[in-house]
């Protein structure tokens, strides 16, 4: 079904200089499965065409992922002409994107 990614994980974000850290996580094994499966590098940069140069990191103890959108804010904060110059709004628009979820998830 069609539903915004915050329905069924939950993110935070913020700035590292001139690249912005984006965590998501979910609650369940499951969940996880297929959100380690789903948001890949490629996805999240179709869900937030302005990340360009993207890192993931699995962190399946947290059923979480981590990803470090490299070079997004410039050379930082103050240099930025970003709305959200320390990103910290970029979990919530990751979280509003609409995308497939099963429907066992939900």
């Amino acid at each position: 079904m069609k539903r915004p990614l915050g329905t069924i994980a939950g993110a935070r974000s913020g700035d590292k200089g001139g690249d912005a850290n984006l965590g998501v996580w979910v609650r369940t094994e499951e969940a996880y499965e297929w959100l380690s499966t789903f948001l890949t590098k490629e996805k999240l940069k179709e869900l937030l065409p302005e990340a360009q140069e993207v890192t993931r990191y699995d962190l399946p103890n947290l059923k979480a992922l981590n990803f470090v959108l490299h070079g997004l804010l410039g050379e930082g904060v103050a240099s930025s002409t970003r709305f959200d110059p320390q990103a910290k709004a970029l979990g919530e628009w990751l979280r509003s994107r609409e995308v497939e979820i099963p429907e066992e998830l939900l």
